[in-house]
């Protein structure tokens, strides 16, 4: 296949205003320019004269749309937006040439990496010598800038220039834009006419997720401000008044409502001061306390720079009513809070203007409104659980408190649970109940929501109203792996709607994350597995991670970082019938269906014939959440031990779920954990987190072969794995766990490295990674499309591809068969047209 069969069309857009000479130039550049696929665009902006003529005739296999009236290069070139085919929009000056890859570099870029929106071209001088964009920087106030700009190339670190970076926004001298983004967006903002809409756009990219992203090997040289020159004169003002305003149009449209309540009164004030300064204005004259003289009531003369810069103040208010109209549809779809982009901003505090009255005045504002710090506001971090939140907590409850713990270091973190009970213990961050229709609030709030469990289907706006808000879906408890075993007990055709009805729930999540965190390499297996069947596992998102770590990483459930320090009674103090020197095995947490609590039993009701001193403890029989149905395992294990005569003698039952911030005291009381379950597939994708309590807590493991934490025990050698409903093996594993003085010390010494890799700071540091840096998933970007479509098939290709088609059904079914065929098509075709229509 030929190269320009699989590349993009890339239309590219220049805009003319009175610069039919330098055009022209451009326009035979492009036409000899080395990208395959190329439509050139050219629109002329009201020129008059003879411009269109002469670029006519001079380039005739152009595109010339003629504007009615001179919209400026943010009209301009959106008009040529309209008129373009391409995938992939190209907005080069017409004082610019490219150079040779420029075009092939810039798709390369886009085509690597689908979460780029933009592509910034490097930009030098007409010669090659001096630096034009090579970077980009925003002040606080408003004002993009072109780091390096008129320096020597040679005078710039080869850093600064020769590597490909992130950055705020291109120059819209040379740059390359997604069609389907571009249009999403609306194009540049007309509003500005001219300067900054480049800025303005590269921003609004950024607060939407999409990445900007320099490529020097797409290289241009510009014939700066030639344009300009031919029609206006550097003391007119009129570029003056149009870089003021649109500096404070662009600050309004995007800065957050926290950042700007601080940053526009400033801008505003500087803005003053920059005009004053430019005109060397005496500020004291009007003011009596430095004397009275002869009243002057003649006019005072102003210079245009100066009164430019007043002007474009008076202009931006007269543009506020529709500029609101704006700032709320972008303040809606950010997914960005202005710290995320701090970086991009390079130089933020930059002052730009060397005038020592306007530099002491930039000073003054910069402290007396807390500048500065504006820029560091803290990141917004919802954490939604189903699970009550009390101090006796269960593990998604556990779970969603320390990722809020953990994330409330860097973030401001609420915390909410939609379970009616909640009275948590003290903490760092907010904590709340909410009702379905409290949570709109909090989403509203949050710049990143972590949800577990049902919680998405109690906010239907994450899929609709704010669908384009960040979310982290923890999938570490496989639902409806675990309803498989524990639906058991219900009528057949409600278990199978059940089992619907969470597979549903989990579906919505994988459609809707952004990243999503599951507790083991096999449920990471398991989760690849589902977004894969539901296509999630699209070619954008591969293309963007072939890895698909920054869509799915493993966050195992962990455990404290300090050691456990007893803090009150324990086991043997609550429990009568356990003594100082009785060997004591713990069961820490639930009893639910898919364990299998009977085969202990048994084992210990045979342990105790050889060893009169063996104990068994089940940590908490009643769950805390009270929404959890009881299952009957719990009931069948405490009648089996009634039966055998174990009941209060060598098995123990603590009804009440011991509170989460005591649990320590019962397994520091503890010689061993256990875990038993069946073998079946919940096992083998579940996490057992009652298995990170005694690996805290140095208490040797002996636990059911089958799932990940069964691996982990043999090869790290932390205790006993036994084969599934062995009463025999179970008995005898225990048996070494407890009396094994030698083999029980081996595994508690090396429990504690294991343990340092599972402690919550550590096993959260992929979220703690997704958090600092949150962006949607490369699929669920705003405005993403396929940059390269196939042709659709014609003439005689489709004529020979019918004949093989019908051969082929002739062949597999004789005549019936082609008449099916061909019956579907044609209703197809209608169905198509029936649409359109």
């Amino acid at each position: 296949m030929a190269q320009g069969e699989t590349q993009p069309v890339v239309s590219v857009i220049v805009v003319n205003y009175r610069g039919a000479a330098d055009t022209i130039t451009c326009l035979r550049a492009l036409a000899e320019h080395d990208y395959p696929n190329l439509e050139v665009i050219c629109v002329d902006n009201a020129s008059g004269g003879t411009d269109v003529a002469e670029i006519r005739a001079a380039a005739p296999g152009v595109k010339l749309v003629e504007s009615p009236v001179n919209s400026g290069f943010a009209g301009g070139c959106n008009l040529g937006a309209r008129h373009a085919t391409g995938t992939v929009l190209a907005f080069l000056n017409n004082d610019a040439r490219p150079a040779p890859g420029w075009a092939g570099a810039a798709v390369a870029e886009l085509r690597a990496q689908p979460t780029v929106a933009a592509v910034a071209s490097k930009v030098l001088d007409w010669d090659g010598t001096g630096t034009d964009f090579v970077d980009a920087g925003l002040t606080w106030f408003g004002m993009g800038y072109k780091r390096h700009a008129g320096s020597p190339l040679a005078d710039v670190p080869a850093a600064e220039h020769e590597i490909a970076k992130d950055v705020l926004f291109a120059t819209g001298s040379a740059m390359f834009v997604r069609a389907g983004v571009f249009a999403e967006l609306g194009g540049f903002d007309e509003r500005f006419f001219m300067f900054y809409e480049d800025v303005d756009l590269g921003w609004r990219l950024n607060l939407r997720g999409w990445r900007v992203r320099y490529v020097p090997e797409s290289l241009t040289y510009h014939r700066h401000h030639a344009t300009m020159s031919t029609v206006d004169a550097p003391d007119s003002g009129r570029e003056t008044f149009l870089l003021e305003r649109n500096a404070l149009a662009a600050l309004y449209k995007n800065l957050s409502d926290e950042t700007l309540a601080r940053a526009l009164p400033a801008a505003l004030a500087l803005a003053v001061r920059r005009a004053t300064a430019r005109g060397d204005l005496d500020a004291t004259r009007f003011d009596l306390a430095q004397g009275v003289g002869p009243a002057e009531t003649g006019p005072v003369e102003v210079p245009r720079t100066t009164l430019a810069g007043v002007l474009a103040i008076d202009q931006f208010v007269e543009l506020l009513p529709s500029l609101t109209e704006s700032r709320a549809a972008e303040q809606a779809a950010r997914v960005r809070t202005d710290a995320d982009l701090l970086p991009l901003l390079r130089k933020a505090l930059e002052p730009a203007y060397p005038l020592p009255r306007y530099l002491a005045a930039h000073e003054i504002l910069v402290e007396t409104f807390g500048i500065d710090a504006l820029f560091g506001q803290r990141r917004k971090v919802l954490v939604i659980t189903g699970d009550a939140i009390t101090e006796r907590m269960a593990g998604p409850a556990i779970r969603a408190w320390n990722m809020a713990t953990t994330l409330a270091t860097e973030h401001d973190v609420h915390l909410v649970t939609v379970n009616p009970l909640a009275d948590p213990p003290p903490a760092a961050f907010r904590v709340s109940a909410a009702t379905r229709r409290d949570l709109e609030t909090p989403i509203e709030w949050a710049d990143i929501i972590v949800l577990q469990g049902h919680v998405l289907e109690l906010a239907p706006s994450l899929k609709k109203q704010y669908a384009h808000k960040i979310v982290v879906a923890d999938l570490y408890d496989p639902m409806h792996l675990e309803l498989l075993e524990q639906g058991k007990g219900v009528p057949d055709d409600k278990r199978a709607l059940d089992l619907i009805g969470v597979t549903k729930v989990l579906d919505a999540q994988l459609e809707r994350g952004d990243f999503f965190l599951c507790a083991s390499e096999r449920q990471r297996h398991f989760w690849l597995g589902h977004l894969a069947a539901m296509g999630r596992l699209s070619p954008r998102l591969y293309d963007a991670d072939p890895t698909t770590q920054s869509l799915l990483s493993i966050v195992p459930f962990g455990l404290p970082p300090q050691a456990p320090v007893r803090t009150g009674p324990g086991l043997r103090s609550t429990l009568d019938g356990i003594g100082e020197t009785d060997h004591v095995v713990l069961w820490a947490g639930g009893v639910y269906s898919w364990f299998d609590p009977l085969t202990l039993v048994r084992a210990i009701e045979l342990l105790r014939q050889r060893r009169g001193d063996v104990r068994l403890v089940f940590l908490g029989m009643k769950h805390p959440n009270p929404e959890v149905t009881e299952m009957d395992i719990g009931a069948r294990t405490m009648l089996l031990s009634d039966t055998l005569g174990l009941t209060g003698k060598h098995v123990f039952f603590n009804q009440q779920w011991v509170p989460y911030e005591e649990r320590q005291n019962w397994l520091l009381d503890a010689n061993c954990g256990v875990t038993t379950h069946y073998e079946h597939v919940e096992t083998t994708f579940a996490f057992r987190t009652r298995v990170l309590d005694y690996l805290w807590a140095g208490l040797p493991i002996v636990t059911t072969d089958g799932d990940s934490f069964a691996d982990l025990v043999r090869e790290e050698r932390l205790g006993v794995v036994v084969p599934a409903e062995d009463v025999d093996a179970l008995a005898d594993a225990l048996e070494k766990a407890l009396y094994d003085e030698e083999f029980a010390a081996g595994c508690v010494e090396r429990m504690a490295a294991v343990a340092r890799r599972y402690a919550w700071p550590e096993a959260l540091k992929p979220l703690v990674e997704f958090c600092r840096n949150p962006r949607p998933a490369a699929d669920r970007l705003p405005g993403s499309s396929d940059l390269v479509v196939s042709e659709p098939v014609r003439g005689k290709e489709m004529l020979l591809r019918d004949v093989g088609l019908i051969r082929e059904y002739l062949a597999d079914g004789g005549p019936k068969e082609l008449a099916r065929r061909v019956g579907g098509r044609v209703v197809k075709v209608a169905k198509q047209r029936l649409g359109r229509g």
